[in-house]
Parts: structure tokens; sequence; C-alpha cells
């Protein structure tokens, strides 16, 4: 059976293929269709079938990490979508939160809202604040705002009653209308998509899950029928923003879940290989060609996060912690008004690309910086499959020059050193900004551009360890090997801690634990493991933010809160705020905001192969002149990856290829390929002994 991850990215479609009979890995990377990425994952899993020899019938799974909800919402081209709403609500979307975009810059404007006030339709209902109707729904409330939404004829309809949460009756009565009016139209309600209080992110969610619906709903389509078409068995799962795995259908229902796709399973790709080889204590760092994304991994576990901000657009959706800049390969470099150097965060995409690419770009980009400095391969890359186009890179990067009023090489050095400092600023966003020292944590570079970057940003934010995997460009897809089939589930349940609020509390933990059972009757492959596990939101009364605090599994599995369980779980809280903030008010009313359970089905890990040791020193293949920031050029050793066996050791500078990637080791680092195959870089000055 053939097990196939791919994951699209900005620039490439990187394709990662388990033969479970054999333990063969095959890799492959090919250009991403903008325009429609089902085109690239179906070339992908042909390329895979050709390079194996293996028939399509053999594939008994295959995973698929998407841009294209981002992308929409990021590019602003989604569904024309109405928002239906409780009277005096009309205007939440545009009051939003009294939060500038800039601090100092008066001028900024909020983002746009992606629904027009003109298309948001007041409904007379009411429900309060513990779930009470003031003011019943009625069939004749619903027909004026009918009639204004037919002369919109919008493609999506979002349903965002006040209170929801307390009370879904309203929104789900007026969601079954709406699908009997607007049949060809994505319907969808708060209470379905983001159970949760705060008016304001409850309303953006949905919105947002509606605006990429229609979208969504056509990828999806296209997606299984070119599978089908290919002679596939099997139906693709798609990554979420959570790092677990969903059905087609599923992704249907929730399309919002699928933001940050797939640097998602560059995460679990990282942690399951890092844990292989003995680390679980990481900073995973992905440089692809369009952006950097990073996250914090302590003792094996991607920090969660309950909410993120996609173009200036809060959504309540649970997703790993990652933090993205735009910095990659592709970002376009340039001089301000007042000479200041800039990079990012417009990228030259997959096409045309940087101008060393050969395609038509022209605007100077971090890749076209890396091949003047000699980092990367300056007559070829993607092991010969690309020729660089030197000649193109010295003209667009002498636009920064002329700039700068300086020379190709130095402003070649100046983006390169404005990247790094750029992604060593997220590096300290995941790590210093939430209380952890990055100094005990281990950089794993991967993406295509990563391990090119990655020992300066290490040592930008003082890591002395950089982990670099043996296929850094294609770790994503591995992750969707690696990726358990899950699904989040939150309430709000908006109680005080104490004894007398049991009841309530329960009743909500009871209906998400059901929901997680029926979910997973769902969707979990027959014979996988399950386990369900949760977490309490809490704050002290009139904070504004909440902390996570784990469950008890015996509460879990029970879906109950005794006293005993309460007391803990509100001392549990106590130190969580003191690690976040330094102190504890331990006499102040703690409050549980909301509950989440994951129900999660595990699929088997791929086992991570070994790498044959070699005897004697490793050969280079040449040596040419690199910039390493510092003085002149280094006449440094370069290394073909495929050659370095384990126990391999060698001293910076060098540089070291393959097909996915370029490796960078800077003059004052040391590195070693362990028996796994990674190259482990050590900087300070410490060689390994």
């Amino acid at each position: 059976m053939l097990r196939i991850g791919i994951d699209v990215g900005g620039t490439f479609t990187d394709v990662t293929a388990l033969d479970t009979e054999t333990g063969a890995f095959e890799v492959y990377k090919l250009a991403s269709t903008t325009e429609d990425q089902s085109i690239a994952v179906t070339e992908g899993v042909r390329a895979i079938l050709e390079r194996t020899g293996k028939p399509a019938a053999e594939i008994g799974y295959l995973g698929h990490g998407t841009t294209v909800a981002t992308n929409v919402v990021l590019e602003e081209n989604g569904a024309r979508t109405a928002l239906l709403t409780t009277g005096g609500m009309r205007d939440i979307l545009e009051i939003g939160r009294q939060q500038r975009p800039a601090l100092y810059d008066l001028d900024a404007d909020k983002p746009a809202t992606l629904v027009p006030r003109e298309q948001v339709y007041p409904v007379a209902e009411r429900v309060d604040a513990d779930g009470k109707v003031l003011v019943p729904l009625t069939e004749d409330a619903l027909t004026g705002p009918a009639r204004r939404i037919a002369e919109y004829a919008p493609e999506a309809i979002a349903v965002c009653f006040l209170h929801s949460y307390r009370n879904p009756e309203h929104e789900a009565a007026a969601v079954r209308r709406l699908r009997e009016l607007f049949p060809e139209a994505y319907v969808c309600s708060s209470a379905a998509i983001a159970p949760v209080f705060r008016e304001f992110e409850r309303f953006s969610t949905t919105v947002v899950n509606a605006y990429v619906g229609p979208r969504i709903e056509r990828y999806l389509s296209r997606l299984a029928g070119r599978i089908a078409e290919l002679g596939v068995p099997v139906e693709p799962r798609v990554i979420g923003s959570g790092g677990g795995l969903s059905t087609l259908d599923a992704v249907r229902n929730y399309p919002v879940g699928t933001l940050l796709s797939g640097p998602s399973a560059g995460v679990v790709g990282a942690v399951h290989l890092a844990r292989t080889a003995g680390y679980r204590d990481l900073i995973t760092f992905d440089m692809g060609g369009t952006s950097t994304d990073v996250c914090l991994v302590a003792g094996g576990e991607a920090t969660p996060s309950a909410q993120r901000s996609i173009n200036g657009r809060p959504v309540r959706t649970p997703s790993l912690d990652i933090h993205t800049v735009g910095a990659g390969g592709g970002s376009i470099a340039s001089v301000d008004g007042g000479g200041a150097l800039e990079v990012g965060p417009a990228s030259a995409g997959s096409q045309p690309g940087p101008a060393a690419y050969g395609r038509g770009g022209q605007r100077p980009t971090v890749t076209d910086a890396n091949v003047l400095r000699g980092r990367l391969n300056p007559r070829f890359i993607l092991g010969g499959a690309l020729a660089v186009d030197y000649p193109a890179a010295e003209r667009a990067v002498a636009e920064v020059a002329q700039g700068m009023r300086v020379d190709n090489a130095t402003a070649a050095r100046g983006i390169g050193r404005i990247a790094a400092v750029n992604m060593a600023g997220a590096v300290r966003k995941v790590s210093v900004e939430a209380g952890e020292d990055p100094r005990g944590y281990v950089l794993v570079a991967f993406g295509g551009a990563g391990p090119l970057h990655a020992v300066e940003v290490a040592r930008e934010v003082g890591m002395s360890t950089v982990l670099v995997p043996p296929n850094p460009g294609t770790l994503c897809a591995l992750g969707l090997l690696a990726t358990d089939i899950r699904g989040e589930f939150t309430h709000a349940v908006l109680a005080e801690a104490r004894e007398r609020e049991l009841g309530a509390v329960n009743e909500v933990l009871a209906g998400l634990r059901a929901t997680a059972v029926g979910w997973l009757d769902e969707q979990a492959p027959e014979g996988a493991t399950r386990t369900i596990t949760g977490v309490a939101r809490m704050r002290y009364a009139r904070q504004n933010f909440e902390l996570t605090v784990p469950l008890e599994q015996s509460i879990v599995d029970s879906a109950a809160l005794g006293g005993p369980e309460l007391a803990q779980l509100t001392a549990a809280f106590h130190a969580a705020h003191t690690k976040a903030y330094g102190y504890a008010h331990e006499q102040a009313t703690v409050q549980l905001v909301e509950l989440a359970l994951t129900a999660t089905a595990e699929v088997p890990r791929p086992v991570i192969p070994r790498l044959p040791g070699k005897t004697g020193a490793t050969e280079p293949i040449e040596h040419r002149m690199v910039d390493f920031d510092a003085g002149d050029p280094v006449r440094t050793p370069v290394y073909r990856r495929a050659d370095l066996g384990a126990g391999a050791r060698f001293d910076g500078p060098a540089i070291v290829e393959q097909m996915d990637t370029t490796t960078v080791i800077t003059p004052d680092a040391h590195a070693r390929v362990d028996e796994y195959g990674n190259i482990l870089i050590e900087l300070e000055g410490h060689s390994w002994t």
C-alpha cells in the first residue's frame, strides 16, 4: 500500500510517499498551480505512481494540506456573502475592537469587512445572555430580510444572532428556512461554527467560514474528481489548522478550519522526526518561497491557540500557535523613500518567481541575493531540474544596489541580513514573548529555504543547535503521513468556578463529549485507537483574556466535574497564571469561560529509516566563494547531501546541496550527521566530541 502526503505551498507543491511494504520513501517536488491547486496535487500523485511503478489502486491513503482558504481571505476574492443578524447588531463587524492596525500610524485603516454593510440584514428576534427568549423568531420576521437577500443573490449566507451560544434554536430555524429559499447558497450559523461568546470574534469567524465556503466546495469537488479519474480508490483527507485530518465532507461543513492547513502539517512532521532523533523541545522554522512559519513545541506537544487573525480578521478556530511573517525565498526587496532597505512581505511567488529562476521575474528577491552570495548554486537548483539565470539575478539585485548607492555584493548581503532579522523576530514572538527561553530549544529548519538561513536565525536569538531533516523541502508532506484524524469541539460556559455552577458546566461537558464520540464514530477508521482529551479556558473575573488549563482524563471520560476536581482545576489555573504573568490572585473569583474537547483517531506513524554509516572522510564536490556576512567571501567546500553517511562530521564553512534545499553552515559552526540522516549543527564555537 502506498501512503501519500501532498502539501501545496505558495511556490511549490511537495509530495512524499511511503511504501508500507518496503518502508521506502519517495519524494517529489513540482511548481504549484495557483489557478487551481488540484492540478498540481493530481500531477504530484501521477508522478509518484510513475516513479514507484505502482498502480493507483495501491494507494491506501492520501493526505493533503491546502492554502485555498487562506489565499481567499488574503486576496479577498471569496463568495458574495450576506449576513443575517439580530436587530441592533448590524454594525458589529464594522465596529470590531478598538485596536489600531498600526499603533503609531494615525492614517492606518482596519481591513474592510467581508460583508458590506448594505448586505447585513437585521431580524426581529432576541435571546438574552442566559439563553432566555425575549423576542421570538417568527416566519414573518424572516420574510422581509429573505426578500432583500434574494435581490442581492448571494453565494453564501452567514447567520449570527446574539447569544446563540446559549440558545441556538433561532439560528437553527433561520438556517433551515434560508436553505429552503436559497438551495444553491452556502448557509452556516455561528452556533454551528463558533459557539463561543464575544460577538465580534464569533461573527467574524462565521462570516469568514461563509466567505470561503463556496470556493472550498468547488476546489474539493475538482480535487475529488481528478483523484478519482486517476483510479485512486480512497478519498483525500485534508489537514486542518489544528494539525488533524478531516474528510472532505467535514471540510465542506467547516472550511474555516483549513486556514493555515499546510503550516500545521510541517509542525507535525517536525515533531515526529525530531522525537525519533531524541528531541522534544523544538522551535519549528519553515521557510518557503512566500513566508516563514514558526511554532514552539514543548515536551513534544505543539503550542495550541484558540484564536488566530487572518489578514486582520479574527478567527475563533482551534489551531497550532504558528506565527507567520512575510519572509521567504521569493520575498521582494526594495528601497523606501528614505533610502532604507525593506524585504517582503510582497513575494514573487511561483510565477514569475525570483529573477534567478529565468521565468521572467525582474524584481530582486531573497533567492536572487543568495545566488549572488554563493549560498545557492549559481548554475542550477532542484538537483539540476531548474537552471539558474545568474545575470538576471545580478540585474535584479542591481535595482536595490542603485537605490542604496552600494555595490551588488553589499546589497545582496543587506537583503539576507534583513530577512534573517525578520525571521528571528518571529522566533522571539513564539518563545521570548510567551515566557519561554529559546536557548533551551532546538531549531528544526525545513521548507525550501529554511536550511539556508537557519544558522543565522539561531545565532540571532541565542540558540545553539539547528536540526536539518533529510528532506527539509518536503517535510510538510511527510507530516501528512504522521497526522492523526482529529476534531476539536468548543463551547462557551461563562460560569464561576464554584460548586453551585457545576450543573451548567457538566451539561456543556456532557454535550461536548457526546459530539466528540459521534464524530469519532463517523470519522475514525476501523480499528484506530481513539482518545478524547480536554481543556478549560479560564480567567479571573473581569479579565479580558483566558488561559488554557488541561482537564484530567477522568473528568473527560466521565463528562463530570465534581467539587474536588473543580478545586484541582482552579489550583492549576492559579499556577498557570503565575507562570504566564508572575503572580496569582488566589482569593479572586475564577471563571470557566469555555470547555474544549479534542477527539483523536491515531494513524500509523511512518518509521524514519536509519542512514547507513560511511567510513572515511566525505569529499566535497566543489569549492566556491561564499559570503558569510563578515569580511570577504570565503572559499567554501560544497557537499552533496546524498554523500553524507551517518556519523559524518565537518566544520564550517560548508554548503550542503540536495534536490529540495541547500544547507548553509557558517564558519563558526560545526556539523554532524546522526543515524537518521539529520544534519545537526552546533553554534557557539563548540566542536562535536
